[in-house]
């Protein structure tokens, strides 16, 4: 079978076929050759030609770093997944496989002498390996259904992996003289999660490796009905094994149904390989608990914890456990931002993490003997990873001008060196709209950092039509993101200036600033999104006559409540999968806790002051207001806001006679994932906008 090769054109994206190289013919080259491009502007198709990097994984060795490229072939409607590698040092980067299959995961065997990977050549996704110079791929596994991520033990003897587990009996089960039955029959919550109908759950098993294959084959949860790791996000990174090979620590909420869909309290337990028993080394600790890394030492576990059940945008502690002495220590108590993505030092002293503040997110080092935290970056970006590589770090970050890319950095001067160079060749042809940060004072007097980004080849003689962006969330940074739907260079290269404010609600200014919002959907935080657009507003190259505004989730709920209070102020809305009848979203919505938390409860509960303060600033209680043009978006498949908000909105505006659309996606989520969807959305998008604002 042929695989495509990425080459682009302005007008779209071709693919051109060569045989696929095999295993021996590995390819060496420093930056991938790319078509040039007819225009120096960014287009729906030259976004989706980027190269999306991910799992990127040292070597034992320290010295090379081993990471997949998703590559899409928009005329197959498709993505295709190799891996490659290149020295931490720097040089040409090594194309480790090409093949139809998406290789996935990869990680170093501890002993450096082989690389594990999931790939589907088989049917279902099972793990491989291959030698380290990308010949002698083998199967390992053959598990029924596939599954889902691996972690070798630290003496290569056993393999840790996740597979889907059912745990439940469904309709045929029940009633197996009805095989051609289509249906769900349920008896209590958390029947459906995200994007499916939950039928199985995820669970972690060990097994022996002998001779190429595995055998005695444990699951660790002994068939409870309990996910580990964690849906919708988890993988396994929320499991580690012990230097020692003994022990394995995984992460669990052991919850079902109406407990599970009301609480956010997830544990870290460790199971013993010799004696199978699994000790809760966070009883008590009634927030999330997740993601642990044992020291290389041995004597230390970390993690990353919150505090309060139920409320899943809390802060994001650092903790460790004395394994000898059962201590357990908040590195973080007077650090008040997240740490996440932990890594250890070899010297077992430290740990660095990533951290975002004032929307950035760095590499940050935690020392161990007096608790003193440090960055080690700075720059406009955002780290997302960070792992050790002898006297280098490795991380992989991306900003509002750049998708992923990896770098070296050194740990004490946070001097970055780039490795990767995936996407340069595009990124040397763009012509890209300049990032501005500006702090805009609010009604309350605050300062809000707000990003201000200009169109390609800017004039400021001009006057441009501008649009408002309104994060979702609600608890999310508009950092320096890079987004394959909502990206900021996608939006001015149509003409746009964008004004995207870190609105009260958002992490990375402090916990007061964080909190504000819940309980308080309708209040400050609206009024901050006005503060923002008309602060720039008053900009003499800005056309205050032609603004608009859009966003997604907390921020299509947004759209919707400014669409009823912005007094004229828009011409143009955008709402993608937004709440718009919160009574109603209280009921749909999965993960209650979530509500229960922002929103103060239920909507019946007559005594709750913030929670009748939520429902009164209910998006649909205002449709009397609307009369700006409005563009609603919608995922079908999206089961934590339901279509069936958007669609509500939809019919309100078009009873109220407003000018609507509205763009439904049968097969995609809370997200719009597939190329041509993806390509649709954004020429929808700018159509939209074209045609109110210009």
């Amino acid at each position: 079978m042929k695989k495509p090769v990425c080459i682009l054109s302005i007008v779209a994206i071709l693919f051109s076929c060569s045989n696929p190289k095999t295993n021996k013919e590995m390819v060496k080259e420093s930056i991938p050759e790319v078509q040039k491009l007819t225009s120096d502007i960014m287009t729906p198709e030259v976004l989706w030609s980027f190269g999306r990097i991910g799992d990127p994984a040292v070597s034992p060795d320290g010295k090379t770093v081993l990471y997949s490229v998703t590559n899409y072939n928009i005329e197959e409607n498709k993505s295709y997944r190799d891996l490659y590698s290149v020295p931490v040092a720097g040089g040409s980067r090594v194309k480790l496989t090409e093949t139809p299959e998406k290789e996935s995961s990869a990680a170093w065997r501890p002993d450096g002498k082989k690389i594990g990977f999931l790939s589907s050549k088989s049917g279902d996704t099972q793990f491989w390996e291959m030698n380290t110079d990308s010949s002698n791929p083998v199967q390992i596994t053959q598990i029924s259904g596939g599954i889902s991520g691996f972690k070798y033990s630290p003496d290569c003897s056993h393999l840790l992996y996740t597979a889907d587990v059912k745990v439940n009996k469904d309709v045929h089960d029940l009633f197996p003289d009805l095989p051609k039955a289509n249906a769900y029959l349920k008896t209590d919550l958390m029947y459906k999660h995200w994007d499916e109908w939950v039928q199985t759950v995820p669970h972690p098993c060990v097994a022996e490796i002998k001779d190429g294959k595995i055998e005695n084959s444990v699951d660790i949860l002994n068939g409870e009905p309990f996910e580990s790791p964690m849906k919708p996000w988890g993988g396994v990174e929320q499991l580690a094994w012990s230097p020692d090979g003994k022990t394995i620590a995984y992460t669990c909420r052991k919850k079902t149904g109406k407990e599970y869909a009301i609480s956010t309290n997830s544990d870290i337990y460790f199971y013993n390989l010799e004696t199978k028993q699994t000790e809760n080394k966070t009883q008590g600790m009634m927030g999330y608990d997740q993601n642990p890394v044992f020291s290389p030492d041995g004597k230390f576990l970390a993690w990353e914890s919150m505090e309060r059940d139920g409320y899943e945008a809390d802060k994001i502690r650092l903790f460790i456990l004395n394994l000898a002495s059962g201590e357990k220590t908040d590195l973080s108590a007077n650090f008040d931002q997240n740490s996440s993505g932990l890594s250890w030092s070899a010297d077992s002293k430290s740990i660095y993490f990533v951290s975002c503040w004032q929307a950035l997110t760095q590499i940050y080092r935690a020392d161990i003997a007096d608790h003193k935290i440090s960055p080690v970056t700075k720059g406009i970006q955002d780290y997302g990873f960070v792992a050790l590589a002898n006297d280098k770090l490795v991380g992989m970050k991306h900003s509002m001008s750049q998708p992923d890319e990896i770098y070296s950095i050194d740990p004490q001067t946070g001097t970055e060196t780039e490795l990767s160079f995936q996407n340069k060749g595009i990124l040397d042809q763009l012509e890209l709209g300049k990032v501005e940060e500006r702090w805009i004072k609010t009604t309350d007097n605050k300062q809000m950092l707000t990003w201000v980004v200009y169109p390609p080849h800017f004039d400021p003689k001009k006057k441009y039509p501008t649009i408002l962006f309104c994060e979702g969330g609600p608890q999310s940074t508009v950092s320096q993101f890079w987004s394959y739907r909502w990206n900021f260079q996608q939006m001015v290269a149509n003409g746009y200036i964008v004004v995207a404010p870190n609105r009260r609600g958002l992490p990375g200014f402090g916990k007061e600033w964080l909190e504000q919002i819940s309980g308080d959907y309708g209040g400050q935080n609206m009024k901050d999104y006005l503060s923002a657009i008309d602060a720039v507003a008053k900009e003499p190259f800005v056309d205050k006559d032609k603004l608009g505004c859009v966003g997604a989730s907390y921020g299509g709920f947004s759209v919707y409540w400014l669409a009823g209070h912005h007094e004229k102020r828009f011409k143009a809305f955008i709402a993608h999968d937004g709440m718009f009848n919160l009574e109603q979203q209280y009921l749909e919505t999965e993960e209650v806790w979530f509500v229960n938390w922002d929103l103060g409860g239920p909507y019946w509960d007559k005594k709750n002051a913030v929670a009748q303060r939520s429902y009164a600033n209910s998006p649909h209680l205002f449709v009397d207001k609307w009369d700006t043009p409005i563009l609603v978006i919608h995922g079908e498949k999206d089961y934590r806001i339901l279509a069936s908000q958007g669609m509500s909105a939809f019919n309100a505006a078009v009873l109220r006679g407003v000018p609507a659309e509205m763009l439904i996606f049968p097969e995609e989520n809370h997200w719009v994932l597939q190329p041509q969807n993806g390509i649709l959305w954004q020429r929808v998008f700018k159509q939209w906008l074209d045609k109110w604002l210009k």
